[in-house]
């Protein structure tokens, strides 16, 4: 089982970005945290990098019923989900996969969780479509 779901689409960056915020409201999810890493390591470490986006993605009701299950949980929220483009308009998004990283908890209650909420990132991915 890999550790994350990806899909890469023909786009362009910003428009395929735009397309993926959507398909994580249409499943519940708002996004937290944005961290644009071109930028951040341009800025930082004077680097160029290519266009690479990361957007802390968080589920409000599955969050709050897997902080009730487990209070140190939030080191493992939200999910990350990656936007990076490996060449022009050739974008590759990813997403965490939950079940996986929930392996290294030993708190049953999480599995139900991780797995509903595994689905719904997957179902984010595999909805992802090229730009027209």
């Amino acid at each position: 089982m890999n550790y994350y779901f990806s899909k890469t689409v023909n786009g362009k960056f910003e428009t395929i970005e735009i397309q993926i915020r959507t398909l994580l409201k249409n499943e519940g999810f708002g996004v937290l945290a944005e961290i644009n890493m071109q930028t951040t390591l341009k800025e930082k470490l004077n680097k160029d990098f290519r266009k690479y986006k990361i957007l802390g993605a968080c589920n409000p009701p599955f969050a709050f019923e897997a902080l009730q299950a487990e209070d140190k949980i939030g080191t493992m929220l939200p999910c990350n989900v990656i936007l990076q483009e490996h060449f022009q308009n050739k974008i590759e998004v990813s997403a965490i996969n939950p079940m996986v990283t929930m392996q290294a908890v030993e708190n049953s209650a999480l599995k139900t969780i991780a797995l509903k909420v595994s689905s719904k990132l997957e179902n984010v991915i595999n909805k992802l479509k090229n730009e027209k």
